[in-house]
């Protein structure tokens, strides 16, 4: 019986040379999936446990929290002693930068002091400041902005020379402020100068300071509740000492801090499902494979079964190719993982976050995913399909009867025409194979609906946010008096006094930040009723759509720093998209948050404000500030889109190429047939190619719409994990576009195809007659 065993084993090697392209095209793209999820793995994990330990060594902040002025030595003992925390000075003044010195900024640009006790910084390139003139910058921000070592840009209107370009283990995404919607490493930049570079800057300080706990928290829950007893007692003794809470943010709520290592954390989740989907349908289209290998072989097999192999040794034999496929492409892709697609991921993880400097770790739970799961499932797929067809008798496999059920009668078609009548009982007799290119299509329209989706719905909201917005400028005053005692006022036509408040809206586990806007009466940027009921308002359509709120329902909002919340019904939907937001008349706002009856809070206006001292400036909101969230996920995602379209255009070819050559493969007798009955290639490619045919087009249709819907879903949940919304998007022109990209793959196919046709012999029939 040894003996008898070595001409399976050489059989193994035959088949491998005899099917060399298919085996090639299934090996090509298992190991280009398999090499780019390696390498997100191993890149993901590297980064994530330098990002982890660099949290330890560069003693990261638990919290902060930003005072109206400097605190004094006994606030900080008291509130130390109380709380058993450590605090630091953390100053910063917040500036413009100035890159091309024409006198107009390119962005905002917050500049610390150097610092050695509290959240440090990892160098990725040149030697920190020195002197007065020396200033290191944001890594990313600075290749984002083209800015070098060496470059000399100018801050609050004093120039410096750039000598490093490093990560902050606080901002390893530049969130410029708590409530942003989405950082923004192009419009905004953090750096370190010396204690005499940052004494030139005049903008006003920051007074905030930095916390850590003396023993940790042993996990969020506690976490929690002490730094709401931090709030307290910073509160309480801020009050005594006549100074406000302008911020507070604990370290579990930092997004500038957590966004990137959350974020890094969910890719592995992605990745590691879209290859399990694609090893799933290849798994099958090889289980589909090996089936009609099976039908073909019949006789042969129950030859050797006749002369003694079992049942188990022809399993392990035909279950040879998939594994021995999957292993090697997924040792290759593995290497490559290590390799060249590692250095891709990073490339991409560095040009989205400000993260350190990392050493590459092994990572078994790579190796894991990336090669023993895909065999496992491909074992198993295959193993039922082969252990499903060797279940006949050796007398059937000689009377090539492998029905599982008895035959019945052919289905009656139509009295058609004679080519249409064989096209349908083609697609009859092909079903199987059909129904899986459709799940496969329709998966990589899925894919295309978010390659794109994403530009066309980031550009829609691009070109439409300057028509939404209700003024293109927004002030918010520290202080509504001078140090004179007079009112601060603009001489701008177009300025609007405005009451404005934030609130959180608690969703899930998360609070989200609403604007909350007091107008005017017959305001000329938001027009709505000034007569509404105390507890009334309007709320912009983005927080509508978001949270699924509608005109009617009741909205409960939380003070931040209070424990206090407020019910409020909604009047009405304000058609405005660039944030979610408010709106009520001031004098309900006066009345709601307890203000006097002159009480506002800072201008808004078409034209900009330029006759207010900067240093009772608070914030300014500007356009810029609305496009965050669709500039920087622009720039981090929008250049890959288009390589993710031709990406999916390969696959959806790669899909139908394999499934059409076992559909052709699997009618070989009847094509050889109809060749000697007299038709001709043409003929006969125009039978089985537009059956193929049709049946593309109906999944391209049914994965676009099928795409589009499950994306509109994925990317809802998506955004609810962020600050700010908009909608998912695909104009007509896309649904055509991602048409004409799956039909594309498929006439790149034809080709191939249509020479199969021409291949078959005449003499394929008279073979196996029966």
């Amino acid at each position: 019986m040894n003996k008898l065993k070595s001409p399976l084993k050489k059989r193994v090697l035959r088949e491998l040379l005899g099917e060399w392209r298919k085996y090639t095209v299934i090996a090509l793209f298992l190991i280009l999936m398999i090499s780019f999820v390696s390498g997100m793995l191993v890149a993901n994990n590297s980064m994530l446990t330098s990002a982890e330990n660099k949290k330890v060594d560069y003693n990261l902040e638990d919290g902060c929290f930003e005072l109206s002025k400097q605190a004094d030595d006994d606030f900080i003992d008291t509130v130390e002693q109380e709380e058993k925390i450590r605090i630091y000075e953390n100053y910063y003044k917040d500036a413009g930068e100035d890159r091309d010195f024409d006198g107009e900024k390119e962005g905002n640009i917050r500049v610390f002091k150097d610092r050695e006790d509290v959240d440090l910084y990892s160098i990725h390139e040149g030697t920190m400041p020195e002197n007065e003139n020396e200033i290191a910058v944001d890594r990313m921000h600075a290749d984002n902005v083209d800015i070098k070592i060496g470059d000399t840009i100018r801050v609050g209107g004093e120039d410096f020379k750039v000598t490093a370009f490093i990560a902050l283990v606080n901002y390893s995404t530049l969130y410029e402020k708590p409530t942003d919607s989405m950082f923004d490493a192009i419009y905004f930049d953090v750096a370190i100068v010396t204690d005499e570079g940052f004494d030139r800057l005049t903008q006003s300080v920051h007074y905030n300071y930095a916390w850590t706990y003396n023993d940790k928290p042993a996990d969020e829950k506690e976490e929690k509740k002490l730094s709401e007893n931090i709030l307290e007692t910073i509160f309480t003794n801020a009050a005594i000492r006549g100074t406000e809470i302008e911020g507070f943010l604990p370290n579990y709520a930092n997004n500038a801090i957590h966004f990137a290592t959350n974020d890094m954390g969910g890719d592995r989740v992605i990745a590691s499902i879209m290859l399990y989907i694609m090893i799933i349908v290849l798994a099958f289209i090889f289980a589909i494979t090996i089936s009609n290998t099976i039908t073909k072989e019949s006789s042969v097999i129950g030859t050797l079964r006749a002369s003694g192999y079992t049942k188990g040794e022809l399993i392990r034999h035909y279950m040879t190719m998939p594994v021995l496929v999957t292993l090697i492409a997924a040792v290759i892709g593995n290497i490559l993982g290590y390799t060249c697609m590692k250095q891709i991921v990073v490339n991409m993880y560095y040009n989205s976050y400000s993260l350190p400097t990392y050493e590459t770790i092994w990572t078994p739970n790579a190796f894991i995913r990336t090669t023993v799961i895909p065999i496992i499932i491909m074992f198993i797929v295959n193993l039922v399909v082969i252990t499903r067809m060797m279940k006949f008798s050796p007398l059937r496999f000689l009377r090539h009867d492998l029905k599982v059920r008895k035959r019945k009668k052919a289905m009656r078609i139509p009295s058609w025409k004679f080519l249409n009548r064989f096209r349908t009982r083609i697609f009859l007799q092909n079903l199987p194979n059909y129904l899986i290119l459709i799940i496969g299509v329709s998966f990589v329209m899925l894919m295309l609906s978010l390659a794109v989706g994403f530009p066309e719905s980031l550009d829609k909201y691009q070109k439409n946010v300057s028509d939404m917005m209700f003024a293109k400028n927004q002030v918010v005053l520290k202080a509504t008096i001078d140090e004179e005692g007079n009112v601060i006022k603009t001489d701008n036509p177009t300025a609007e006094s405005i009451c404005m408040s934030s609130l959180e809206y608690p969703y899930k586990d998360n609070k989200e930040t609403i604007a909350v806007y007091g107008l005017e009466e017959n305001s000329r940027y938001v027009n709505i009723p000034y007569d509404l009921e105390e507890d009334s308002v309007y709320i912009s359509k983005s927080f509508s759509e978001k949270y699924d709120i509608e005109v009617g329902d009741t909205v409960s909002l939380d003070e931040k720093y209070e424990d206090k919340s407020y019910d409020f019904k909604v009047a009405g939907i304000y058609d405005y998209a660039g944030s979610l937001s408010v709106f009520m008349p001031d004098k309900n706002f006066r009345e709601c948050f307890d203000k006097d009856e002159n009480y506002f809070s800072g201008y808004m206006s078409d034209d900009e404000i330029e006759d207010i001292d900067e240093k009772y400036i608070s914030t300014t909101i500007t356009m810029d500030d609305v496009l965050k969230i669709s500039r920087q996920l622009d720039h981090s995602m929008g250049a890959y889109m288009t390589y993710f379209q031709y990406l999916c255009i390969i696959l959806s070819a790669v899909l139908i190429y394999l499934l059409t050559k076992i559909i052709i493969e699997k009618n070989e007798n009847a094509i050889s047939m109809v060749k000697i009955l007299g038709y001709e290639n043409k003929e006969i490619s125009s039978l089985y190619m537009l059956t193929t045919t049709l049946v593309v087009i109906l999944a391209c249709i049914i994965g676009i719409f099928a795409g589009y819907f499950i994306m509109t879903v994925v990317f809802k949940e998506y955004l609810m994990s962020m600050e700010g919304w908009f909608n998912f998007y695909i104009s007509p022109l896309g649904f055509v576009k991602m048409f004409c990209f799956g039909f594309i793959a498929y006439l790149i196919v034809m080709v191939f195809d249509y020479r199969r046709i021409k291949r078959i012999p005449m003499d394929e029939a008279l073979k196996n007659v029966e």
